[in-house]
């Protein structure tokens, strides 16, 4: 696996004299230029009497080098994937790979850029002629990186997302094959095709240059076309609170179709600006009646989005955009209000839905307040009269902090609040004592009750019902014993 890079910087310096460039400190990782373009090192891979001495896919051997793409061989401008390299060999036992992206229509042209994900890879920017580049890497100093960033400059207009030290030696006795994975956005307009050159190397760890495998292949990526790419066929309120077919300012919907993004992910804190949560991850981003919605989940056929305050009621257009591509609008029917308490289709107990009631000095994981046992695998006890339980909800409309102001959509709840329309609660046809009936501390959206179990008797089915500004739920269930 070691490069000779002592004999490149040699030959550099003997042609460019004081010219200043940024070296490659560590032997470990190719130069830039090995990944098999036509065009970068007259098409060479790190079969080289300066690093391996191998031929390039050698049909003596029985390995190969593949790349994995979350949305097969398309890409939609401007959208991040995250793409894994797989090296395999049953004949070797450390691994290492160099890939870069070109237009096809000149493959001397960078297409998008690289990003490291972890400490395995890294990201090398070259000038265009090699005579100079930069290692950039998570760990910088143990992988003698010049800098942890993934942007690169101006003078380096090429990019190769290759194995790290840290890689190499992690896969060290791994045997059959290793995968690597990194981050890689397309030109932020459709160029038209890509071309994703990447080579492997299949070693057998003797730390020489003999004995080793390299493969190399490449694949021709296309941009999504028009506004096919991105479809949305469903909206739904949040089905564990409801699945309604209609949504309401502050609640939560769940967009189905094809398209949509491509990559899988929810979001996380640094999405956050503050308090406030993001109206768009990875180049995702919803509208609803011409507002963005506060995007919380997104993949390839679903995206889960939160309502904004200031959405008008009646039938409102939404659509999906996912990097430049938009879908055609769909409409769904906002309400003023659209209350669902947390009650999962897995709580459906023959034939009845009951509520996944928590114990306040219990986890999220439970025990719920539904009937010990009737559901596999779910922790579960009986509340008792004068238990405190907690039940969440989405869709109770507008609350009030302790001075009167409203806490809007897409905002982490840190102060205390209540609902601003009027609000009871029955158990086992009782009124229940609400201690707090508000937006949960610490969360986007989610409404929380504290609601004390009156005296009432067992009942494994103990209706459940809510009356939110004069118009009664459903009736859902718990479990109360004594």
């Amino acid at each position: 696996m070691q490069r000779q890079r002592k004999l490149l910087i040699a030959k550099i310096a003997a042609v460019a004299g004081a010219i200043p460039f940024l070296l490659w400190a560590h032997d470990y990782g190719p130069d830039p230029g090995y990944s098999g373009v036509p065009k970068d090192q007259n098409g060479a891979t790190c079969a080289n009497s300066q690093c391996h001495i191998a031929t390039t896919n050698d049909p003596k051997n029985t390995g190969s080098v593949t790349v994995t793409f979350p949305n097969g061989q398309n890409y939609v401008p401007g959208v991040k994937q995250h793409l894994v390299v797989t090296i395999a060999d049953p004949a070797q036992r450390a691994w290492g790979f160099q890939l870069t992206a070109r237009l096809a229509s000149n493959t001397a042209t960078q297409a998008g850029s690289f990003a490291f994900t972890d400490a395995n890879t890294l990201l090398m920017c070259s000038r265009a002629d090699f005579t100079g580049f930069s290692a950039q890497c998570k760990n910088a100093a143990s992988d003698s990186c010049v800098s942890t960033s993934t942007t690169c400059a101006a003078n380096f207009p090429l990019q190769f997302i290759e194995h790290s030290e840290t890689g190499f030696l992690s896969s060290k006795g791994h045997t059959g094959s290793q995968t690597y994975e990194f981050d890689w956005t397309p030109p932020a307009t459709a160029q038209g095709n890509v071309m994703v050159y990447v080579a492997g190397n299949a070693a057998n760890a003797d730390g020489t240059e003999k004995g080793d495998h390299i493969y190399a292949t490449n694949y021709t990526l296309t941009p999504s076309a028009g506004g096919g790419g991105a479809s949305l066929d469903n909206i739904l309120s949040a089905t564990a609170f409801g699945g309604f077919t209609t949504v309401a300012p502050g609640s939560w919907m769940e967009l189905y179709g094809s398209g949509l993004s491509s990559s899988t992910r929810q979001w996380g804190g640094s999405d956050f600006t503050g308090t406030k949560a993001p109206i768009s991850l990875d180049n995702v981003k919803v509208t609803i009646g011409g507002q963005q919605a506060f995007v919380y989940y997104i993949s390839p056929t679903q995206v889960n989005a939160q309502v904004p305050s200031n959405v008008g009621t009646g039938s409102q257009s939404v659509t999906v955009t996912n990097g430049s591509v938009t879908s055609s609008a769909h409409s769904i029917t906002v309400n003023d209000l659209q209350p669902g308490l947390l009650a999962p289709s897995a709580f459906v107990i023959g034939g009845k839905q009951y509520v996944a009631g928590l114990f306040a000095d219990s986890t999220q994981s439970g025990p719920f307040t539904i009937p010990p046992g009737s559901i596999q695998g779910v922790a579960a006890r009986y509340a008792k009269p004068g238990d405190t339980i907690i039940i969440y909800g989405v869709g109770f409309g507008p609350v009030k902090d302790t001075g009167g102001n409203d806490i809007p959509a897409g905002t982490v709840v840190t102060v205390a609040n209540t609902l601003a329309r009027s609000f009871s609660m029955t158990i086992g046809g009782q009124p229940a004592t609400l201690s707090y009936a508000g937006l949960a501390p610490n969360f986007v959206g989610l409404y929380q009750f504290n609601v004390t179990i009156p005296n009432i008797p067992n009942n494994d089915l103990t209706p459940v019902t809510f009356t939110l500004n004069g118009t009664a739920s459903p009736t859902q269930y718990i479990a109360v014993h004594n």
